[in-house]
């Protein structure tokens, strides 16, 4: 299946690491006839999923490698416009350098990149990040097993550090990345979850037409999904989703000569997997991510991204980034046993979470029904629940059964 991008986003330089071909999108027949529980009640709401974890031949294929296609091209520039600091003379990148919480799906996909361009990679885990350590049963296991442990055979060298930080002049990165430099070494720097990063954005903003390709394929000529439902993070996946979509909204009102703001557009809805920071500050961070992401690939960033373009939820967090919770353990247990699907601890689960929440309760019929400004009588809402990978974390929590 192909697809064709926009002259000037299809311009800018990609480097594959994704397979061929679109990651697949499939059906959830046992969870739809669940969550559709009154079969009187209209329009009933079809699920499906997109694989994302079904993306790369690299390790562990998850959200980030789309997002890293982008970021490649500047890593093997001599004259690098986006990595670490200021370089005298151009130099070649030897080593990359990334951080994240100990299970990490990141840092894995960073380390397996490294790999593929022949890099050295170095990998910062940060003990305090998220409660998933506190709370694990068995530190020793967290510690050494799941997504550390792949890191490790990927050959990355692991760092551990006590505290959680961010790059800025007093933590504890800045002396790494100087002391690789003092070393001969040019070391080039990913944050977490390349989201900080400007290009991290582009990744899944292609992915949009990747989806919006794949519609007819699932859904027959006219349909599409209405509702696209990922994880919220460091914020960059729902940030390019939101940005490719209003792209591809501007561009489908140019074809039936409407306003674009007429045409009802896909709906992203992100789920926040943390309850450190509140929602504004998320809401705040995709937003400008969001933004960014439109100017490269050729919005107007202020008209065509506004704030009502950004929904995050807030309810499924749970106590902590990376703990897993009794209720999440249901829906991680309930979605292998009725789909023979397994999700991720950290992310996913939680996804899932709300996605069930909004079918169920009925949330969804009633935001669909404000957006067409009359009550829905007929037909279905299709949602899309975007898999971003992660399973790989799950050996590090034991007793999970």
């Amino acid at each position: 299946m192909s697809f064709s991008l926009p002259e000037t986003f299809a311009k800018l330089p990609r480097y594959p690491l994704l397979y061929p071909y679109p990651s697949p999108i499939h059906p959830l027949p046992a969870l739809t006839r669940h969550l559709n529980h009154n079969p009187r009640s209209a329009p009933a709401v079809s699920l499906f999923a997109k694989r994302e974890d079904h993306s790369s031949p690299l390790a562990c294929a998850g959200n980030k490698y789309r997002k890293l296609e982008y970021i490649v091209p500047d890593i093997l520039s001599n004259s690098s416009l986006h990595g670490p600091g200021e370089r005298s003379e151009a130099k070649a990148t030897t080593t990359l350098v990334t951080e994240g919480a100990i299970q990490s799906n990141h840092t894995v996909q960073v380390a397996s990149v490294a790999r593929r361009l022949g890099l050295e990679a170095i990998v910062i885990l940060h003990k305090a990040t998220g409660g998933g350590l506190t709370a694990s049963s068995d530190k020793d296991v967290f510690l050494r097993t799941g997504n550390v442990q792949i890191a490790r055979l990927l050959g990355a060298e692991v760092r551990m550090l006590e505290d959680s930080s961010t790059v800025d002049n007093s933590d504890p990165i800045t002396p790494i990345l100087e002391g690789l430099r003092a070393q001969g070494k040019v070391p080039y720097w990913i944050p977490s979850g390349a989201s900080l990063h400007p290009l991290g954005g582009l990744g899944y903003a292609r992915c949009a037409f990747e989806i919006a390709a794949q519609e007819k394929e699932q859904l027959g000529e006219n349909g599409r999904f209405d509702y696209v439902f990922v994880a919220c993070g460091s914020g960059s996946t729902v940030g390019g989703l939101i940005a490719g979509f209003k792209l591809l909204q501007k561009i489908e009102a140019q074809r039936q000569d409407e306003n674009a703001e007429r045409v009802i557009g896909r709906k992203v809805i992100g789920i926040l997997n943390s309850p450190t920071k509140p929602r504004e500050y998320h809401e705040g961070r995709v937003l400008n991510f969001a933004r960014r992401a439109a100017y490269l690939i050729g919005l107007d960033p202020e008209r065509d991204v506004t704030p009502e373009d950004v929904q995050l939820d807030d309810r499924f967090a749970g106590t902590a980034y990376g703990e897993l919770d009794q209720t999440s353990k249901k829906t991680l247990a309930f979605l292998a046993q009725e789909e023979g699907v397994i999700v991720d601890p950290v992310y996913t689960v939680k996804v899932m979470r709300g996605v069930m929440h909004w079918v169920q309760v009925g949330e969804l019929i009633r935001d669909w029904s404000r957006r067409l400004e009359s009550s829905p009588s007929e037909g279905r809402v299709n949602a899309l629940f975007i898999h971003t990978g992660g399973q790989s974390a799950l050996s590090a929590y034991a007793d999970i059964e």
